[in-house]
């Protein structure tokens, strides 16, 4: 079983509520070490060190956040440009990251159908989550499909409970296949 670490970076997680109830299907999960970045960081100072260490101690990283006009919010960012440094994870010697995967678990308050050519949004998630996929490209890193949780704001509490069921599945079996919680 892969050994999975779940960064998750929220920074008003106490106002969320689908990041929140994801969170905390994910922490119980054995073999998945929860490291919430807003928690560990709040004076965001990151431990870049500490921070290598736990990407080499797992096999399987898997990035949850809110989407932020179209990206990841700025600790996250933060987090990657001071973690992911030459040397360590790509360039000359930069071999730490390759054959483990990389797996992103994103929330929009939008509806999918918003995110289509003719919608507000105009390109899928999938689309937007480019940069993703090219960091895991560089690193060496597998890139698995991500995991979009949309229209946030509507979702009932049997479709969030279901949603949670999954993400833990998924989690736990150490296997995300192609576009399978979004299917809920």
């Amino acid at each position: 079983m892969p050994r999975t670490l779940l960064v998750l970076a929220h920074p008003h997680l106490a106002t969320s509520r689908v990041n929140a109830a994801l969170a905390e299907a994910a922490r119980p999960v054995d073999g998945v070490t929860f490291h919430d970045l807003y928690a560990e960081y709040p004076d965001l100072r990151i431990d870049v060190e500490r921070e290598q260490r736990l990407l080499l101690e797992h096999d399987r990283i898997v990035l949850q956040f809110p989407f932020y006009w179209y990206s990841a919010p700025p600790l996250l960012k933060k987090w990657l440009d001071e973690v992911f440094l030459r040397g360590f994870a790509y360039g000359s010697g930069g071999t730490s990251l390759r054959g483990k995967s990389l797996l992103v678990a994103t929330s929009t308050g939008s509806a999918e159908e918003q995110y289509r050519p003719d919608g507000l949004h105009r390109f899928p998630v999938v689309e937007l989550l480019r940069p993703f996929d090219n960091t895991a490209h560089l690193t060496g890193m597998r890139y698995e499909e991500p995991i979009v949780v949309h229209g946030t704001h509507t979702l009932d509490d049997a479709e969030l409970a279901a949603y949670q069921d999954r993400y833990r599945e998924l989690l736990a079996s150490g296997v995300i296949r192609e576009r399978e919680l979004t299917a809920v």
